[in-house]
């Protein structure tokens, strides 16, 4: 396959392991050092300027759904692919079609 970001053989092992992290993440800081853009699976730091990427997101398992196993609730969206999560803490993130930002209070 011609291209150096591909999905490796791993890919979806390392998505699941995410998930599972996401399920303990408490603060937004825990949620962008789990999905660290520069951690994504497709192993390309330049998929998007955002902090944290979600690469999993054709998957059977959400971000949405392993924040909430986590305490985090969902205070606002648009739709599934576009909302924001507060944490336990009181920090919150923002997912934007993979995308995750910080918000800022």
């Amino acid at each position: 396959m011609k291209g150096k970001h591909m999905i490796t053989n791993d890919f979806w092992a390392i998505i699941d392991q995410q998930l599972t992290w996401l399920t303990r993440a408490r603060t937004a800081d825990d949620v962008l050092r789990i999905l660290a853009t520069k951690l994504n699976p497709y192993n390309d730091p330049h998929i998007t300027s955002a902090p944290g990427f979600f690469a999993g997101s054709g998957g059977d398992r959400t971000v949405q759904e392993s924040l909430t196993d986590a305490g985090w609730r969902v205070t606002w969206a648009e739709s599934s692919i576009y909302y924001t999560m507060t944490a336990p803490d009181g920090s919150a993130i923002t997912y934007i079609e993979g995308d995750i930002y910080r918000e800022e209070k």
